[in-house]
Order: C-alpha cells, then structure tokens, then sequence
C-alpha cells in the first residue's frame, strides 16, 4: 500500500474533494495543513508553485483534478466506461469554470473591476446552477449514469468554498443539488469524515 501525504491550506476548498476520496476509499492519508504565514516556505517544494500537492511513496503532484481523477480509478468512481469518464470530466471541468468565475470576483482587489465580476458572477452562476440541477434530475440523483462518481464529490467537496466567496447559499433554489448534498453527506464515511473534520469556513 502506498504512503499518501496531501499538503494544503487549513481549509477544505480545492483539498476537500481529494479527502473525500479517500475517506471513501478507506486509505490512510496524511492530512497536511499548513498556515498562511509558512506558505513561502512550502512554496518552493511544490512541483509548480501551488496546492494541493500529493506525495505518493514521496513522489510529488500537483493539480487537484488530475489527483481527484487518479484516486477515483482506483475506488471505481470514474465512470463504468470511456463515455462515462468523459461525462465525469466534462462536469468537473464545468464545476471548476463556475467556481473560476466566482473566484474572479472574489480575489478582484480593484473596487470598480470587482463590481464589474460581481455584476458577471451573478448572473452567470444561476446560468452554472440550473444547467448542473438538471443534469442531476435527469441521471438519477447524481451528475453521471445515475450512480456516485468524483464528480460528485467534487461539488459537494468546494461547494462550501463557492458559499464563502458568494456569501450566500447558491444551491438554496436547486432542490437536485441540495438532494446531491445530502446524499453524498451521509454516505456512512464521509459523514464520520465530516464530523472529525477541523472546523473552517471555506
């Protein structure tokens, strides 16, 4: 068995999916959250200047989406076909261009551009939303196939990241994604995970 260490900020954000993942696959990994204050030092270390960043046996890797992908293989969450996997990426690359334009607003330091992306983000993340309800309503309760996949686990995963940055509920009219939510919450290991968690906010 393979040693895994996950290094990321002390928030779940872009790291929460990848825990997710394994929890459900029931494998040990090292939780390693770090500071704002030690990020220049933890900088360098990474293979590209950011995080998340796994270490498997050591080996480094960056990129939450191809880690997330690289773990669902392995707990059978990627899709029950190449039609299916490419369903699965093309959601999570969707979920990232939602959050993308979120983020846009979010990390805007000019108040009249931040406007502007406010103006945007508002309109276009009711456009994300309705789209990604009615995928779930039309495949059985879940993005892809009708049964549990990464993708799932990555919008419930960020969805309190895109909460933060919109300070609002944004799945609050969606009734599909709220079920999503619950479904993937109560997942018997995802719901210990949850609970032990340590507490942030995004």
């Amino acid at each position: 068995m393979p040693s895994y260490k996950l290094t990321y900020f002390p928030v779940k954000a872009l790291g929460e999916p990848i825990r997710f993942l394994f929890t459900y696959g029931g494998t040990e990994f090292i939780d390693n959250r770090f500071n704002e204050e030690d990020w220049p030092k933890i900088k360098p270390t990474t293979p590209f200047g950011q995080v998340p960043m796994l270490e498997v046996d050591g080996k480094k890797v960056a990129q939450s989406t191809a880690i997330s992908r690289y773990l669902a293989k392995q707990y059978g969450l990627a899709g029950k076909d190449d039609w299916e996997a490419l369903e699965i990426d093309s959601t999570v690359d969707t979920i990232h261009d939602l959050r993308a334009n979120i983020a846009a607003y979010q990390y805007e330091n000019n108040e009249t551009a931040k406007e502007e992306k406010l103006k945007r983000a508002k309109e276009i993340v009711p456009y994300y939303l309705e789209r990604l309800d009615a995928q779930v309503g039309k495949n059985g309760g879940y993005f892809v196939g009708g049964a549990l996949s990464w993708a799932d686990f990555v919008f419930v995963g960020v969805l309190d990241y895109l909460n933060y940055m919109m300070k609002e509920n944004i799945i609050e009219k969606y009734d599909n994604l709220k079920q999503l939510k619950q479904k993937v919450e109560e997942i018997p290991a995802i719901k210990s995970w949850i609970e032990k968690r340590p507490p942030s906010d995004l």
